[in-house]
């Protein structure tokens, strides 16, 4: 069964661009011979297609992220995430895109929501324990997936929530609706990513990834965007997880991170949104009233230097 699940999903993405070619043959057919001295790009390929909220070249996007990136503790990584660009190249060459705006922390033995909590290792489990930078894939309800990356920390990881689409929308659809009831509306583009097995599905991301350095995998890995990184120009909301509300007080925990704002977020928390609305008020007021009183402070020395 899973063999043929993954001949089903090779020949999704195998159609998805061969629906491309055509589009782009029936693009060039309606142009006049004068209009075709220039090559025409259909926007709408999985190597082009680009988001609506963020506009920007698939050169531009290829600044992968080292494994010193990677070594940093759980808190940090999860919001470091934020901005990033997550890339699966399939096996037909097509490569899907998706900008990070949402993770959650796991923070190892200590966290009692964690798969790792209590220091507990098992087969499943292992890649939390392994250097940072490490893919852990693992499964829900037993047929989605949820992918995780490890950080520093031990068996802490950071589980990625949340994707904008970037490139290769065509071909998410089309992974998505071969999960969905037939007759499904059509998602739209902020619909396809917007959950942790939601992207896995969008992307493609199979179980076999578990376990591997998203530092040098040559499938699948991670990009900085040197232009444009949303989370200068969003907030970053800190949140109570989701689903773990049998785990206690770490139920309560703001170890969920998001863009505040951002279309493709899972779960909008009003209530942490305004708590940290509030957090960034105060500490911009608290450092005005610093700046205003060392600026007195240098008035009074000046006048005592003066007289």
């Amino acid at each position: 069964m899973a063999e043929n699940r993954k001949r089903k999903l090779l020949s999704l993405t195998a159609t998805a661009a061969a629906n491309t070619h055509r589009n782009q043959t029936d693009v060039n057919l309606n142009v006049s011979p004068a209009k075709q001295k220039k090559p025409i790009h259909n926007a709408l390929s999985a190597e082009t297609e680009q988001s609506h909220y963020f506009t920007k070249t698939k050169a531009d996007l290829q600044h992968r992220l080292g494994e010193e990136f990677f070594k940093q503790p759980c808190i940090s990584l999860a919001k470091a995430f934020l901005g990033k660009v997550l890339v699966h190249k399939c096996e037909d060459g097509t490569e899907l895109r998706g900008r990070i705006v949402e993770t959650e922390a796991y923070l190892g033995g200590e966290d009692k929501a964690s798969h790792s909590a209590g220091g507990k290792r098992t087969e499943r489990n292992t890649a939390m324990f392994m250097k940072p930078g490490t893919i852990y894939v693992y499964p829900i309800y037993g047929i989605y997936l949820c992918m995780n990356v490890s950080s520093q920390g031990e068996g802490a990881a950071v589980l990625l929530r949340s994707l904008e689409p970037l490139q290769g929308q065509s071909v998410m659809r089309q992974l998505r609706a071969a999960r969905r009831k037939e007759g499904a509306r059509q998602l739209k583009d902020k619909e396809l990513c917007n959950g942790p097995s939601k992207l896995c599905q969008a992307l493609n991301i199979p179980r076999c990834f578990d376990r591997r350095d998203l530092a040098s995998d040559p499938e699948v890995w991670l990009e900085r965007d040197p232009d444009t990184n949303p989370a200068e120009h969003y907030d970053v909301v800190s949140a109570p997880r989701i689903g773990i509300e049998s785990h206690g007080e770490w139920a309560k925990k703001p170890l969920r991170f998001y863009l505040r704002g951002h279309p493709c977020i899972s779960v909008v928390n009003k209530e942490a949104e305004k708590l940290s609305m509030s957090c960034t008020v105060k500490n911009d007021l608290d450092s005005s009233d610093v700046q205003y009183d060392t600026g007195q402070l240098n008035v009074k020395r000046t006048q005592q230097e003066q007289s």
